[in-house]
């Protein structure tokens, strides 16, 4: 008798749940979350190559929730600012990482975004590793309000062979698995005792990357399946290497691991690596939410040499293809396919490389930093008389020496000058004070409103340089950092659990897939400027979820 009123409640729950239309239950959270990033991938390679794929990529956006339009909402659209925008759901006014490598003011020296030289690390060779960490991101990835807020913790893994997109996608508080490759060599922050990195690194020591010493990099589709005439010019083959397919891997020891890390053979690598790392640590059976988060760098390295035209972009990605089909299997098999979600997106994108848009009569070419930089010491010593005033210039930002920016804003026709001078120069298409953008000035302009989300006091340029588009300040056959479509347009791909495919036209940034994915694996990132794609979040009845809109 005494269950009876318990048991009516409950019947009594049902049925109203019935009679409105809503959900009996919350949708189950993912066991496993896996962010993919494809440094330099732009996202009209999709309707560029997208033939030429038939595994992983075709899968993720045929079967996925594709976002077309989105594009990063800032200026400095590089991959230490990607990655930690896609670890946080913030952009690099919140987070703090601008650039690759900023100018440190008080020490007045190039400081790396992951520069810690107190930091201990090492390598599966056991040889002297140079330190990095990410101290310097200055508010929460999702790795760690997952580990923050789910109990049991997840279990995180983070790799790629640039440090700074492992360590950023780790988040403040590291992982259980953090890797990437340097100087011929695997290399993670200092394990605590009893941690799964020895093991993994025992699968490094039995899978070497000098096993790839004698393989050749061929084209691995006929040749007319490739886009485009394989044009030469601007490209900047590795030595070694002619302008053109096939390039050997074989050479002297540092040269072999430059032209690995230059060919898609180390992104297949990394896919493997990801595989057994995933099932070492049973990502996805912990009984918690797991995150797996894979940069795969090759593309990047790629496409700065030789171009987003050329064939060797087009096989890095059929190669991807591949590699990223195998690892969906694995995890397939060892997680379950309805069990895990997946978000693809890259860090920027890239330019085209300017002497070809020239021949193809596109206003196009190239500055140099060091010559933007003497245009504004001359025009300030006109002015102030002979001196130093520029401390450096990285791509868009530009520091001035200690004092120098103090004595321009008591000196406005100093200033003028100084100005006059940039946006003078060909290939600049604007310039804007560092303090105006803190002040939230000029927000009106889209360019100074992207200059302005990616503007961090202390660490930004004191004057930030826009160069025109398809002018670039770089001597590299291509490259990227500004807000131009080319290079902040990228994929955002969400496939898997709670995700309801299809093709989106709604504005969507990278910063998206944080509080997206958050969202899938119910906790909360307090600090996030991008919303929840709730367009493509399904409920537990299968309608589209109606998620709180964070953006700010």
């Amino acid at each position: 008798m005494s269950r009876t009123p318990a048991l009516h409640r409950a019947v009594l729950a049902v049925l109203l749940a019935l009679l409105i239309g809503a959900p009996s239950a919350e949708p189950q959270r993912p066991t496993l979350v896996v962010l993919l990033v494809v440094d330099q991938f732009r996202t009209d390679y999709i309707e560029r190559y997208a033939a030429q794929w038939s595994r992983g990529l075709e899968r993720l956006v045929d079967r996925g929730a594709w976002f077309r339009r989105a594009a990063y909402p800032y200026l400095n659209t590089v991959t230490c600012a990607g990655h930690a925008t896609l670890a946080t759901g913030a952009v690099p006014s919140v987070h703090g990482l601008v650039l690759n490598e900023w100018w440190e003011r008080d020490s007045q020296r190039a400081v790396t975004c992951t520069h810690d030289e107190r930091a201990a690390v090492e390598n599966h060779k056991g040889t002297r590793a140079r330190a990095h960490s990410s101290r310097r991101l200055l508010i929460p990835a999702l790795a760690d309000e997952l580990r923050a807020q789910l109990k049991p913790s997840p279990r995180v893994v983070s790799l790629s062979m640039k440090a700074r997109s492992a360590l950023m996608m780790a988040g403040q508080g590291g992982g259980d698995v953090v890797m990437w490759f340097e100087d011929g060599a695997w290399t993670w922050p200092s394990p605590a005792a009893g941690s799964p990195m020895s093991e993994v690194a025992a699968w490094l020591r039995a899978h070497p990357v000098e096993a790839d010493r004698d393989r050749i990099w061929q084209r691995s589709l006929p040749l007319d399946r490739y886009l485009y005439d394989d044009d030469p010019t601007g490209k900047q083959p590795l030595e070694g290497w002619g302008p053109a397919l096939p390039h050997p891997l074989a050479g002297d020891r540092p040269g072999f691991y430059t032209r690995w890390e230059h060919s898609p053979f180390a992104d297949e690598y990394l896919a493997r690596l990801a595989v057994h790392a995933a099932s070492r640590l049973s990502l996805g059976r912990s009984g918690s939410t797991d995150l797996l988060a894979v940069s795969f760098s090759a593309l990047d390295r790629i496409g700065h040499k030789l171009g987003p035209r050329s064939h060797e972009v087009q096989d890095a990605l059929v190669r991807l293809d591949a590699a990223l089909g195998a690892l969906l299997d694995a995890l397939d098999r060892q997680v379950g396919p309805d069990r895990y979600v997946v978000a693809l997106s890259s860090d920027h994108g890239v330019s085209e490389v300017p002497e070809q848009q020239q021949r193809a009569g596109v206003d196009a070419g190239r500055m140099k930093s060091g010559d933007v930089a003497s245009r504004v010491e001359a025009a300030l010593s006109r002015v102030l008389g002979p001196g130093r005033y520029v401390a450096k210039l990285f791509y868009t930002d530009l520091y001035f020496a200690p004092g120098v920016m103090d004595r321009l804003r008591a000196n406005p026709g100093a200033m003028k000058a100084a100005l006059d001078a940039l946006r003078s120069t060909p290939g600049i298409a604007a310039v804007y004070r560092g303090d105006e953008l803190a002040r939230g000035l000029h927000r009106a302009d889209p360019l100074a409103l992207a200059a302005s989300r990616g503007y961090f006091p202390g660490r930004s340029g004191d004057l930030i340089v826009v160069p025109r588009a398809n002018w670039l300040l770089s001597t590299a056959a291509a490259t990227h950092g500004t807000a131009h479509p080319y290079d902040a347009g990228v994929p955002v791909v969400l496939a898997g659990r709670g995700i309801r495919p299809g093709t989106y036209l709604t504005g969507a940034t990278p910063a998206d897939i944080a509080p997206t994915l958050a969202a899938l694996a119910g906790v909360r990132l307090p600090r996030a400027t991008g919303r929840v794609l709730s367009e493509a979040v399904e409920s537990a009845s299968g309608a589209s979820a109606r998620l709180p809109d964070r953006r700010r």
